[in-house]
C-alpha cells in the first residue's frame, strides 16, 4: 500500500460539507458527497460551452486567414493567461474566499463570451479581435482554475482527492467527446456565433450553483499579492519533488501542444475535412480519455509516476506519426483515440502528483505555478509548431515535436526524475 492510498485515511475532515461516515474509495465515490456531485454536474455543462467555444473559435479562425500560426494562436491564447497571470490567481485563491473567487470569474467569462458570440453574429470579428477575445476568457480561466482545483479539497475529503481529480478530469473529457461533434453540427447549421452564445449560457448552472454551496470558512492568513506570490514561487522551486514535477509539466506542455494547436489546419488542410470533421476528430480525443480516466489509479500504482509518463508520451509520439502521415480523416481517428487517453493519463497525473505535495495553506498558489509552467509551455510550443508548420509543412511540424519529446523525455528523466510514490507527500495535520 503506497503512501497516497493512506493518507489520513483515520482522519475525519468535518469542515467537509455533506460530509458521509466511512466512505469508499472506489473511483466514482466522491459522487457520495452532495456538494461536489452538484459542482460536477454544473461544471460538466460549463465545460461542453467551453468545448464549443474552442471548436468555433478554431474553426472560424481557418476561415478568416490562411496561416497556421495564427490558427495555432487561439490554441495558445486561451492558455497564454494562465502563464501570465496563473501565479497571481493562486495568491488570490489562496488570499479570499475561494468560492468567490470562482464566482467572479464565471461571471467575467459570462460576459465576454456573450459579446464574443454578439460581435460574430455582427460579422464584425477578424483574426486578432478574435485572439483578443479568447485571451480574454483565458484570463477568466487563469483566475478560475486554481481557486477551482484547490476547493476540491473543501468538497471531498483528502482521502477521495484522486478520485475526485480523476472524475474532474473525466468531466472536461466528456465534454471534449460530446462538445465538439455538437460545435460541428451548430457551426454546420448556423455559424460559430451559435456555439459562443450557447457557451455564454452554460455558464449560469455553475453560478447557481456556487450561490447555493455555503463551505465552511477556512482560516486565512492574508497576505499582500506580491508577497504571497513569492513565498509560492519560494516554496516550489525549493521543493525538490515539486520542483521537478514543474519542469517536466513545462516540457511535456511544449510537445503536447502540437497536437492541439496544429489539429483545425490538419483537418482544413491536408485532409479536406468539415467543421463536422474537425468535431469528430476533438470527439474522439475526448473519448479517448473517458475511457482512460477510470483507471489511472490502478496504472499509477503499477508503474510509477515516470512509467505512467513514459507510456502517455509514447502514445503523443504515435499520435504525432499517424497524424502527419494521415491524408483522410478516417485514417487520423487512431491518433485521436490514443492523443486522448495520453492526454489525461499525463494531465491528471501530474495534477494530482502536485496537489499532494502542496501545503493546504499555499495550495492555490502551488497549484497556478504548476499550470502557469505546463500551460506556459501550451502556449510556447502551439506557436512554435505554428511557425514551424508555416516555414516547412505541417507534417513536419508534428514529427518535429515528436522528435523534442523523445529528447526532451530522456533528457529530463535522468536530470530532473519524478518523485516516487510517496515521495514528498504531504500528510494531514
Amino acid at each position: 500500500m503506497t503512501r497516497e492510498e493512506d493518507i489520513a485515511r483515520d482522519v475525519v475532515e468535518t469542515a467537509t460539507t455533506g460530509l458521509v461516515p466511512q466512505p469508499v474509495h472506489g473511483t466514482f465515490s466522491p459522487f457520495r458527497y452532495p456538494v461536489f456531485r452538484a459542482i460536477w454536474i454544473a461544471n460538466l455543462f460549463s465545460n461542453i460551452g467551453g468545448t464549443l467555444q474552442s471548436v468555433g473559435a478554431a474553426w472560424l479562425m481557418t476561415e478568416l486567414t490562411p496561416s497556421h500560426q495564427l490558427v495555432s494562436l487561439v490554441q495558445a491564447s486561451a492558455t497564454v493567461p494562465i502563464m501570465l497571470f496563473g501565479v497571481f490567481a493562486g495568491a488570490i485563491a489562496d488570499n479570499y474566499d475561494r468560492r468567490l473567487v470562482m464566482l467572479a470569474a464565471q461571471i467575467g467569462m459570462l460576459v465576454v463570451s456573450a459579446a464574443l458570440a454578439i460581435m460574430s453574429w455582427l460579422g464584425w470579428l477578424t483574426p486578432f479581435l478574435l485572439l483578443a477575445f479568447t485571451l480574454s476568457v483565458g484570463t477568466g480561466t487563469a483566475l478560475n482554475s486554481p481557486a477551482w482545483q484547490a476547493s476540491v479539497r473543501q468538497q471531498v475529503p483528502r482521502d477521495q482527492l484522486p478520485q475526485a481529480i480523476a472524475l474532474n478530469s473525466i468531466s472536461f473529457n466528456i465534454a471534449r467527446s460530446i462538445g465538439p461533434a455538437l460545435g460541428g453540427v451548430l457551426i454546420s447549421l448556423w455559424d460559430a456565433s451559435f456555439a459562443f452564445a450557447i457557451n455564454a449560457m452554460s455558464y449560469i448552472g455553475l453560478i447557481v450553483v456556487l450561490l447555493w454551496w455555503r463551505p465552511a470558512a477556512r482560516q486565512i492568513d492574508r497576505r499582500p499579492i506580491l508577497p504571497a506570490v513569492a513565498t509560492g514561487i519560494r516554496y516550489c522551486f525549493g521543493n525538490a519533488p515539486l520542483r521537478r514535477l514543474l519542469i517536466r509539466g513545462f516540457a511535456l506542455g511544449f510537445s503536447l501542444a502540437a497536437y492541439q494547436g496544429l489539429l483545425p489546419a490538419v483537418v482544413s488542410g491536408p485532409m479536406r475535412g468539415t467543421e463536422i470533421d474537425f468535431g469528430v476528430m476533438l470527439g474522439l480525443f475526448g473519448i479517448g480519455s473517458i475511457a482512460t480516466a477510470p483507471f489511472i489509479g490502478r496504472i499509477r500504482h503499477a508503474m510509477g509516476l515516470e512509467g505512467i509518463l513514459a507510456l502517455g508520451s509514447a502514445m503523443f509520439v504515435f499520435s504525432f506519426w499517424v497524424l502527419a502521415a494521415a491524408a483522410e480523416l478516417f485514417q487520423a481517428f487512431p491518433a485521436a483515440v490514443v492523443a486522448g487517453s495520453a492526454w489525461v493519463l499525463i494531465l491528471t497525473t501530474l495534477n494530482t502528483a502536485v496537489q499532494l505535495r502542496s501545503p493546504d495553506e499555499i495550495l492555490g498558489r502551488c497549484l497556478s505555478i504548476y499550470q502557469a509552467a505546463t500551460f506556459g509551455g501550451m502556449a510556447l510550443g502551439a506557436w512554435t509548431w505554428g511557425m514551424v508548420a508555416d516555414v516547412r509543412s505541417l507534417p513536419f511540424a508534428l514529427h518535429a515535436a515528436s522528435v523534442f519529446l523523445i529528447l526532451s523525455f530522456a533528457v529530463l528523466r535522468m536530470i530532473a526524475p519524478l518523485p516516487r510514490l510517496g515521495e514528498g507527500v504531504i500528510r494531514p495535520k
